[in-house]
């Protein structure tokens, strides 16, 4: 059998596809923009049970669930812990031509040597500016001038379905470029409900945190903060913190080495479809206030339990999880209108805002609890994602460090969630911080752990 000729022609010559129209130009977009993005490497002193891994450090410290599932085991009571480096990799940007540079709090936390790398391939030693643990930033200062500096966008600009790209060194490979569109904006992350976070897909993985989002202009439009996972790899929903935001921030800590946010002082909460009924609303919008904190700036302007904030000055509320940032971001001190809804009428107010109190900011505000002079433990609160890594399913702290001491000896490790201290609940570091302090010395009680997925008690004595 012969094939026609024609078709044989065609089988034979070789075909071209002419690249689609209208596809971006991230060729272009990486050239310029690249210049301005850093590799950080910052090194901590951290203690690790000599039994847990022997000499196998984590390399990697923004990898949190491999280390929580593979190097928390549970070596002999008799064994010291012993002391090692761990590095920790992460990205960031260039922000004016004398060495700022804008990168992630996480990145740099708790670190004894910061060392930056730059795209010449230079390596510098950085100080740290100020840093914002509630926004997960951080400001670092190099000792060099006319460096490239990466041009400041609006993320307010931003539309879902625009195309952005990252670059960054996710596991160390530097400049690595990933592209993506916006998936979402104005996310509300765990407990950081001070930010308002871009989602992306675009593929972000260990080392990218800190690094920069573009737009398809080369211009910063967010900070590559976290991401989604069930596997501590990337599962197609990363994070970034709005541009606005982050430079707000980082001429806060330019300034002052602190963040100050505007303070309302209510409890608000998303109005269902049921409850914009029996409010009489046509529309679930706003964030309805379930409590008012005494003596705040809320209760001082009329604010009552039941209210539901519309709009704050001008901007619209339609759900709980927006009001937040928009107090935050407000300096304290401001006097603001705020629009309500009470018994189906629409009200205004005037309110001079107040400072957050430290106590108030989200959880990843929180340093640490050290209170090694009576358990030698260092802990914090469960963080977005490791809870359900962990399998927690409510409240505990968890250990990042054990010395010799009290909760040694109880057996208790790093890794361990604490979920009770002599039968009080433990949910945040203030009602851990509480329990220790009211432990009575010489008598054992009893410590309630999660541990591998399962709980365990074990009996704890504290010193004097």
């Amino acid at each position: 059998m012969r094939f026609p000729a024609l078709l044989i022609s065609l089988f034979m010559t070789p075909v071209v596809l002419a690249a689609p129209a209208g596809l971006p130009d991230f060729v272009t977009l990486a050239e310029k923009a690249s210049p301005t993005v850093v590799n950080i490497s910052s090194t901590q002193r951290i203690t690790v049970p000599a039994a847990g891994r022997g000499t196998e450090v984590p390399d990697d410290s923004e990898n949190p669930y491999d280390e929580l599932f593979d190097r928390y085991l549970d070596p002999p009571l008799d064994q010291a812990p012993e002391l090692f480096d761990s590095s920790s990799l992460g990205s960031g940007v260039i922000v004016s031509g004398d060495g700022e540079i804008l990168t992630n709090y996480h990145v740099i936390r708790g670190a004894e040597e910061i060392i930056v790398r730059l795209a010449d391939r230079r390596q510098l030693k950085a100080t740290v500016v100020g840093v914002d643990p509630a926004s997960d930033l951080a400001l670092l200062k190099v000792d060099a001038t006319e460096l490239p500096v990466a041009v400041i966008g609006d993320a307010d600009l931003l539309k879902v379905g625009e195309w952005v790209v990252a670059i960054g060194s996710p596991f160390g490979f530097d400049y690595s470029v990933t592209s993506g569109i916006v998936s979402a904006k104005g996310r509300s992350v765990g407990t950081e409900r001070y930010v308002p976070y871009i989602q992306t897909d675009v593929a972000i993985n260990p080392g990218n945190s800190g690094g920069p989002l573009f737009n398809l202009d080369g211009e910063v439009i967010g900070i590559n903060s976290q991401i989604y996972s069930r596997t501590g790899g990337f599962m197609g929903v990363s994070f970034a913190i709005p541009i606005n935001l982050a430079m707000d921030v980082a001429g806060q800590l330019r300034a002052s080495g602190r963040v100050s946010r505007g303070w309302l002082g209510v409890d608000i909460q998303d109005v269902t479809q049921e409850l914009a009924e029996s409010f009489g609303m046509k529309r679930p919008e706003g964030a309805l206030v379930r409590s008012v904190l005494p003596e705040s700036p809320a209760a001082a302007a009329g604010v009552e339990v039941g209210d539901i904030i519309l709009k704050f000055q001008d901007r619209f509320v339609y759900a709980a999880d927006e009001l937040p940032p928009l107090v935050g971001r407000t300096l304290a001190g401001s006097r603001i209108g705020l629009e309500v809804m009470r018994d189906g009428k629409a009200r205004g107010f005037e309110v001079t805002l107040g400072e957050l109190p430290v106590e108030a900011l989200p959880v990843i505000a929180a340093e640490p609890a050290r209170d090694r002079d009576r358990l030698g433990l260092t802990v914090r609160e469960l963080q977005f994602g490791e809870r359900e890594a962990l399998a927690v399913d409510e409240g505990g702290v968890l250990v990042e460090d054990v010395v010799p001491g009290p909760a040694w000896d109880a057996g208790v490790r790093m890794g361990d969630v604490i979920l009770s201290i002599d039968r009080s609940v433990i949910r945040t570091l203030v009602e851990f911080n509480a329990a220790v302090a009211s432990l009575p010395a010489g008598r054992h009680v009893a410590v309630l752990l999660q541990r591998n997925g399962t709980t365990v008690f074990v009996p704890l004595r504290a010193g004097e």
